[in-house]
């Protein structure tokens, strides 16, 4: 089953899209090209041990903004699962 990236702040805000594997990579997209990489993992949605989604923020938000975002658009209760703050 894919896991749910959803997006928080910059261009893409309250964007979706799913991606392959078992771990979501640290930053999306995982390579720009020039090294700079747009957006940051800042949390992750268990649900009965497995990863539902990961919530990635943009270069200027801090990860308290882009956890009490993704709390008020109810990610956590969206997918039935457990936050986990990341890094």
């Amino acid at each position: 089953m894919p896991i749910r990236a959803l997006f928080v702040g910059g261009t893409i805000d309250n964007s979706e899209l799913d991606l392959d594997g078992h771990e979501p990579p640290v930053h999306y997209p995982p390579r720009t090209g020039n090294g700079i990489a747009r957006y940051r993992l800042h949390a992750l949605g268990v649900n009965g041990g497995d990863i539902a989604y990961a919530v990635y923020g943009a270069p200027d938000l801090d990860s308290g903004e882009v956890l009490r975002i993704s709390g008020e658009r109810a990610h956590a209760r969206r997918f039935n699962a457990d936050v986990q703050a990341v890094g």
